[in-house]
């Protein structure tokens, strides 16, 4: 089905992710297993400069750039990269981001081989922690990554290098965006215990239907179309069971969450994977038609901001990129946090006190 360039606005307004002048910014960050640039979307907006990213694949180093001109991007494994030679480039280095693979941590793989090589590139937050000792660190992957036998070796090799460690869960729905997505997040603070990170107080829930264009930019078809699977079928049976036969739902048309295969318009998306697996579902002149959300949707179910670029690759490609990205408001209040916790004129002046002292 095709993508359509609407100028839809969703009914609710979504958490605002403002625009920071980074020149004017004195803290420096870079963004390890950077993707699409979730991360950095998130830290740009709470007025950290992101200068250096780096990931292996060309395409999401390529998506990057089309949206952080001003970030110098490594397409590379992080292991080829000299993190002094960053800090030579572009200064002292405040804030280490970093998303290390995730694939063979989620119980999205199956019963399919895990790569303990993949798991061991987190210790590249180490190596690069060790080289630039960064004041913050704010490490992002899936909740099974605590299942992980060296788990507990990473968090004692920072550590070792004195930084306070706080491992928390977070739901990306607490934070605004229209999206259940639980990650864990590992804050650390060199010398400290990092502040405590809370969800933004009072701020209710973003229904998915809030970022459904309903305006007829996308192709529908029927829902009982020759062919369907039986599966899909009973799903959207069950849905309609429960939310009536002439209101909209959304059924999981690949794959299956454990939950029923659907789930109503009403609340937040589930999580979005690295597959295109949400259909929607409407009545129109009395029968159901449905299609699957489009990549526009799913970037807004994300929290990227609506005027975020996602034009490299194919569908699937896409589709990918946001299914391995992190929620930019999540990591925007976790920067924010860590920032305003610390009184901006010790940190300048810490800062430079270790840029004098050729630190």
């Amino acid at each position: 089905m095709r993508e359509a360039t609407t100028t839809w606005m969703p009914s609710r307004r979504l958490p605002e992710l403002p625009v920071n002048d980074a020149s004017e910014s004195k803290l420096n960050a870079i963004d390890l297993f950077a993707g699409v640039g979730g991360s950095s979307c998130g830290a740009k907006a709470a007025g950290v400069r992101v200068v250096a990213a780096v990931d292996a694949w060309e395409l999401a180093g390529e998506a990057y750039g089309d949206n952080n001109p001003c970030t110098r991007v490594y397409k590379s494994l992080c292991e080829d990269v000299d993190p002094l030679s960053i800090e030579k480039q572009f200064g002292r280095i405040e804030l280490l981001l970093a998303s290390p693979e995730c694939t063979s941590h989620t119980c999205a793989k199956g019963a399919a081989e895990r790569s303990e090589k993949s798991r061991s590139t987190a210790f590249q937050v180490v190596r690069f922690a060790e080289a630039l000792a960064p004041r913050w660190i704010v490490v992002e992957n899936v909740i099974h990554m605590r299942a992980w036998s060296r788990y507990q070796e990473l968090i004692d090799s920072l550590g070792a290098l004195d930084y306070r460690c706080v491992p928390e869960v977070f739901d990306s729905a607490d934070f605004g965006v229209p999206q259940s997505r639980r990650r864990l997040f590992i804050v650390c603070e060199r010398g400290q215990t990092p502040p405590q990170i809370r969800p933004p107080a009072g701020l209710a829930h973003v229904p998915v239907r809030d970022i459904i264009d309903t305006n007829g930019a996308y192709k529908y078809n029927p829902l009982r179309a020759d062919g369907r699977a039986a599966p899909t079928l009973e799903r959207a049976d069950r849905a309609i069971a429960n939310v009536g036969p002439r209101n909209p739902f959304l059924i999981v048309y690949y794959g299956s969450d454990g939950s029923g295969g659907w789930q109503p318009v009403s609340a937040p998306l589930r999580t979005i994977t690295t597959l295109d697996r949400f259909a929607y579902v409407r009545r129109r002149d009395g029968v159901h038609e449905m299609r699957m959300l489009q990549v526009p949707e799913l970037k807004l179910a994300m929290g990227f901001p609506k005027d975020y670029v996602l034009a490299r690759g194919t569908r699937r490609d896409r589709i990918k990129l946001l299914g391995n990205a992190v929620c930019p408001p999540v990591m925007e209040h976790i920067v924010r946090t860590l920032i305003t916790e610390t009184p901006r004129s010790k940190l300048l002046a810490d800062t430079g006190r270790r840029s004098d002292a050729g630190l």
